[in-house]
């Protein structure tokens, strides 16, 4: 057979073979990551996250301050029930949560596909079992807890009231904040970031309504808050579902043909419970750190209360970075790109350090720019800025050790991370409690006792990542 026998023409070829298909958006997504300019980057990825940070904002100053307005009781009950609300909030969005975004991630970086879709359903399943979990747990357990932290009489019926309706309808906040972050392991942060705005908005506008009654609506009190935040979150819950069950979404959550398999919830959960375990620590050193400067008595307990709810804004600072620092370590850590993981996470975990340090100092010379917020009492304000001033200036080496606690996910170890954060609770109590009763410092030794503790953070956990190195066999 002759060479010019079995030539076609170039018509023909071009009629066999379709044009090159447009990029899937999962490819120019994952290149992004893999080859985008890192600061540059990382800010466009952080950005969509800022609503997640006005979101948070939205939830820890708008229930105090409608619940300040009923009285002082019902303030010091949401101060009681606050940090193990935002426990539930935070161990799903960036604990367990940060587990699925770099389990996603990963696989998508080494090109495994289904793997990631498997993944979606994967961490549906352990948004059911937490909200199992926390609903059990917290409804059985908080008169207990609450009495233990200083609850008395009204105090006590108002945090219950709060809690009840919050941690009944804890699975409205799982499936929302673990099927988000499978989003985000895609490279998508505007998705979860504006369903939870939406989520917060509706909050903020209901919960006065439920609060204070208005037209058929009857005054629940405290109850009211707890509603305003079920509510919203159920319905985000379903938004999310009906995107990963779309042909929109670049991974997809499938409810049929797809069997449970350990090895993928051990995907998740060597990241995810480290950090689910993080994120406790962190609220559990709250509610801590709040017995302890209760015995001083409650305005003790709610001036330092009022002044740890900045915590609550840096961790959000930090989460907005970090699904993006998790995200881009992950798929470049997939991908073996290891040198520019390291520059990823140590460029993402500075910029969160300089941004929470910049709050600090802020309001350790006014601090009555944040106390102002919640409550007129005198004694409460002098105390809360007794503890901006002496603990604000080293923000700056809790929002290393948070970003650095996002870079540890993004490699899949959470690990070290959870560990720096255990010792940073048992300094700040162990040496609290030695300020007061030993030494007799009073409440400025509690308080630099925290700052310490802030500290050894930040040294612990940069230590933990200088120490990671490329595995010995691909991720």
């Amino acid at each position: 057979m002759s060479e010019q026998s079995i030539t076609i023409p170039p018509t023909t070829l071009a009629a066999a073979a379709p044009a090159n298909p447009p990029a899937r958006p999962a490819a120019a997504r994952t290149k992004l990551l893999l080859e985008g300019p890192v600061f540059a980057t990382l800010l466009r990825l952080a950005a969509p996250n800022i609503l997640n940070l006005l979101a948070f904002v939205g939830v820890i100053t708008f229930d105090g301050f409608f619940l300040g307005r009923i009285g002082t009781d019902a303030l010091a009950g949401a101060s009681l029930a606050f940090p193990w609300i935002m426990l539930v909030l935070q161990t799903t969005n960036s604990g367990m949560g940060a587990g699925v975004s770099s389990a996603v991630a990963r696989a998508l970086g080494a090109g495994k596909r289904e793997k990631a879709d498997e993944l979606a359903f994967h961490a549906f399943l352990l948004a059911l079992a937490l909200a199992a979990i926390f609903s059990t747990v917290m409804l059985l357990a908080a008169p207990f807890i609450f009495g233990w932290m200083g609850g008395r009489d009204r105090m006590l019926l108002d945090a219950l009231s709060y809690a009840n309706v919050a941690f009944g309808g804890a699975i409205c906040i799982t499936v929302l904040n673990l099927l988000g972050n499978a989003v985000r392991g895609t490279g998508n942060m505007s998705l979860h970031a504006g369903v939870l705005v939406g989520c917060v908005v509706a909050h903020i506008a209901l919960t006065p309504v439920l609060i204070f009654g208005y037209g058929p609506f009857p005054a629940l009190g405290p109850a009211g808050a707890g509603w305003g935040l079920v509510i919203p979150f159920g319905v985000g819950s379903l938004i999310m579902i009906g995107y990963l069950r779309s042909s929109r979404s670049i991974v997809r959550l499938n409810f049929y043909g797809v069997a449970p398999r350990w090895a993928l919830f051990a995907d998740i959960l060597k990241v995810g419970v480290p950090g689910l375990i993080n994120t406790s620590i962190t609220n559990l050193s709250v509610v801590v750190l709040t017995g302890i400067a209760g015995q001083f008595g409650p305005e003790t307990a709610i001036g330092y209360a009022m002044g740890a709810r900045l915590e609550y804004i840096m961790q959000p600072i930090a989460f907005g970075f970090g699904t993006a620092i998790v995200a881009m370590v992950g798929t470049n850590w997939g991908a073996q790109q290891y040198g520019r993981a390291h520059r990823i996470a140590w460029t993402g975990a500075v910029t969160v350090a300089l941004l929470c340090g910049t709050l600090g100092l802020i309001v350790a010379v006014r601090p009555g720019i944040w106390l102002g917020l919640f409550s007129s009492d005198a004694e409460v304000a002098r105390l809360g800025a007794t503890y901006l001033r002496i603990v604000g200036p080293v923000y700056v080496c809790f929002g290393l050790g948070l970003g650095l606690f996002f870079v540890c996910q993004g490699f899949g170890r959470g690990f070290a991370a959870m560990m720096a954060n255990a010792v940073r609770l048992l300094v700040s109590a162990g040496a609290g409690l030695a300020a007061v009763y030993w030494l007799g410092l009073g409440v400025t030794g509690l308080f630099a006792a925290i700052a310490a503790g802030f500290c050894i953070y930040a040294a612990l956990t940069a230590l933990a990542v200088v120490r990671i190195s490329p595995p010995t066999t691909p991720v």
